[in-house]
């Protein structure tokens, strides 16, 4: 099915109850689950092996996709045995656009403590705190947490915009001294890092990282520290084997390792981010050390790190390009601005083109791969072709780059379309873009776990993409590097 041919989208509120495609679900076979557990041990550790060695996580999903005909089916993934013993790999895998959009509906799923699985690291990275993210909807906490994030993200759109163009001038003018030195171009990642550390301290938090020299400096390391420590026993590194099995997957790693620069990190936010603190207590009903503790993760996990996985990809994408599209990019972005070259909210949003290259990249470049949920209890969950049953309590898990190339939604699923979002049918696909716990066109709300900066993700993207070519003619390199720069004249 091409996207000429949608279906009618799955809906964005609480619940998918009422949801229909094409088939209606009461019109598709009911189908046994394919897929296996395996032996206890032997399964776990033999799909562990395939994920992290044999095959990568692309090929493990998509080769047991193949062998069952499905896009849902049973299946261990990391991380597992031998020294995680008390974490259950079992999951259900659900990799088409409709069976993945359950995992939205909070009147059939939990989201309490499962961001990476049934894995979750010690509370002492997040100061012994539940954070929002491990909250599900039914707890009290929850709605605070999360109405408390949607406010601070509204408060700092008055200072956003400076912020991101400020350090996005010093950013640049260091990728071109940077350029100058060096006949093969610069590696611009950490200097990218900083820019989006500074920028999202000050906007989200009110707390300016010059005030503080250890943590302008280092105050980046410190997330880079703090988030592979958390994350590193569910991640392909891709060091030699099997010494990346035997040491970096088998078992949790101790906060103690990062515990100086977290003691850091909530000093630095503690002593100056009075405003939000003061926010959280007053009418929120959060202590202290509860939102010191969020913000650090919802700066450091949720913003910091999703925008240094995923602004590398689109920088590269667009640096790399050879089709023309940097000259229609720096067409329309000029034309929008017009000479005096104002860029803001109200203009990067007229940016047809710049937005559906970032939904784009966004839809072959998820930052978060992984999507899990829990069956609250019993239900059937429909694929394209088929209903499958559900038990309460299984572990629901998404593969999102396998997802977001559904060919029953996205024509060319494999292929970079920057125009695929464009128009009246590209607004449509809005509805099957998935990369935000949502899709693209749902609102965040105290209801759902929707992330609560999914429009300021994709219009920072976007002002990126429009200052970079109010800035410069071309650029050239990939997502490490920048090779040439061309003024723009």
């Amino acid at each position: 099915m091409a996207s000429a041919s949608l279906p009618p989208p799955p809906p964005s509120s609480t619940s998918l109850t009422s949801q229909q495609s094409s088939p209606p679900p009461s019109q598709l076979p009911i189908r046994k689950m394919p897929g296996s557990y395996g032996l206890p041990l032997v399964g776990p550790l033999t799909d562990r092996l395939d994920y992290f060695w044999f095959q990568g996580p692309d090929k493990f999903f998509k080769s047991r996709s193949e062998k069952y005909k499905s896009t849902v089916f049973r299946t261990n993934i990391p991380p597992s045995f031998p020294f995680l013993g008390n974490v259950n790999p079992n999951i259900v895998a659900v990799l088409d656009v409709k069976s993945f959009s359950y995992l939205f509906d909070m009147d059939l799923v939990d989201k309490r403590d499962v961001l990476i699985g049934d894995f979750r690291p010690s509370l002492d990275f997040y100061g012994g705190i539940r954070v929002g993210v491990f909250l599900d909807t039914t707890e009290p906490k929850h709605a605070k947490v999360k109405s408390f994030a949607m406010e601070i993200l509204k408060r700092s759109s008055e200072v956003w915009l400076r912020e991101l163009l400020s350090n996005l001038d010093t950013f640049w003018e260091t990728v071109e001294s940077d350029i100058s030195k060096n006949d093969d171009g610069a590696s611009y990642l950490i200097g990218l890092q900083r820019c989006i550390f500074n920028f999202l301290s000050t906007a989200l938090t009110g707390a300016n990282p010059s005030v503080s020299p250890d943590i302008a400096e280092n105050g980046w390391k410190m997330l880079d520290k703090w988030l592979a420590i958390q994350v590193i026993p569910t991640t392909k590194i891709g060091i030699l084997q099997p010494f990346e099995e035997i040491f970096l997957h088998s078992w949790a790693y101790p906060f103690f390792l990062v515990a100086g620069d977290y003691q850091k990190l909530y000093n630095f936010i503690s002593e100056n981010a009075g405003d939000v603190i003061r926010l959280g207590d007053e009418e929120y009903g959060l202590t202290r050390d509860e939102t010191v503790h969020n913000l650090i993760f919802v700066l450091g996990f949720n913003a910091y790190g999703g925008f240094s996985v995923f602004l590398p990809s689109l920088i590269g994408r667009i640096a790399g390009d050879t089709s023309g599209l940097q000259e229609r990019l720096r067409t329309e972005v000029r034309k929008v601005c017009g000479s005096g070259s104002v860029l803001n909210f109200r203009t990067v949003n007229e940016m047809e083109l710049v937005k559906s290259v970032v939904y784009e990249t966004l839809r072959l470049n998820p930052p978060v791969p992984l999507q899990y949920a829990r069956a609250r209890g019993d239900f059937k969950i429909s694929s394209h072709d088929a209903v499958y049953e559900v038990k309460k309590g299984e572990l629901l898990c998404g593969y999102q780059p396998l997802v977001m190339r559904d060919a029953n939604i996205f024509e060319d699923p494999e292929e970079f379309k920057p125009d695929r979002f464009v128009g009246q049918t590209g607004s449509k696909l809005l509805n099957y873009l998935f990369w935000s716990n949502g899709p693209q066109t749902g609102t965040p709300s105290e209801s759902n776990k929707q992330c609560a900066a999914k429009d300021m993700v994709t219009i920072t993207a976007a002002l990126i993409i429009a200052n970079l070519f109010l800035r410069y003619d071309k650029i050239t390199g990939d997502a490490g590097s920048i090779k040439t720069v061309v003024k723009a004249t």
